[in-house]
C-alpha cells in the first residue's frame, strides 16, 4: 500500500511516523525525513538545555515506537520505508554531537545515511530481527551510535 495525504491526516499517529509528510516523498523517503530533520532541528534545540532536548528526544523515541507500529499495522509493513520518524529522531541524535557548521553537519547526513543505508552489523540484525515500533526505531538509534562515532573520529582527524 501506498501512503496517501489521506492516511497522514487519518490519525495523530500516522502524521508523526510519516514525518509530518516528508515520508510520502516518492524518491528516498528515508533521505526526505532525514532533511526535514535537519530542518527543524534549530527549532527544537535552540530554546532548551542540553538535559531537556535529550529528555525530549527520549520521549520522541517512545512516541516513534507507538507511532511506527500503528501505521505500519495500517500500511499492511512494519517498517514501510514511508516512516521516517526513526530517522528523523536518531538524525536529531547525531546533530546534536555534531559541531554547529554547516560543513560538519553535512558530513554528519552523509555518515547518517550511509549507516541506516547500508546497515552494518548490528544493525542489520536489529533490522531483521526486532520487531514491531520498536525494531523501527532501534536500527536508525544503532545508525546514529555508528554516525557519531564516525563523526567523533573524522573530527579529530580534521578538525
Amino acid at each position: 500500500m501506498r501512503p496517501t495525504r489521506r492516511l497522514l491526516l487519518s490519525h495523530p499517529a500516522h502524521f508523526i511516523s510519516l514525518g509530518f509528510g516528508s515520508g510520502l516523498s516518492p524518491y528516498a523517503p528515508g533521505t526526505a525525513g532525514t532533511l526535514a530533520a535537519w530542518l527543524l532541528y534549530p527549532l527544537l534545540r535552540a530554546p532548551i538545555s542540553d538535559f531537556v532536548f535529550l529528555a525530549l528526544l527520549t520521549s520522541f523515541f517512545v512516541a516513534g515506537v507507538i507511532a511506527a507500529d500503528r501505521t505500519g499495522r495500517a500500511l499492511g509493513v512494519p517498517d514501510h520505508g514511508a516512516i521516517v520518524w526513526d530517522e528523523m529522531v536518531a538524525f536529531w541524535l547525531v546533530l546534536f554531537f555534531t559541531p554547529a557548521s554547516l560543513l560538519w553537519q553535512t558530513v554528519a547526513f552523509v555518515l547518517f545515511r550511509f549507516f541506516d543505508i547500508v546497515k552494518p552489523q548490528p544493525i542489520r540484525w536489529a533490522d531483521s530481527r526486532v520487531k514491531g515500533g520498536f525494531g523501527v526505531m532501534l536500527d536508525d538509534l544503532i545508525a546514529a551510535a555508528y554516525a557519531v562515532l564516525a563523526l567523533a573520529v573524522f573530527v579529530h582527524l580534521f578538525g
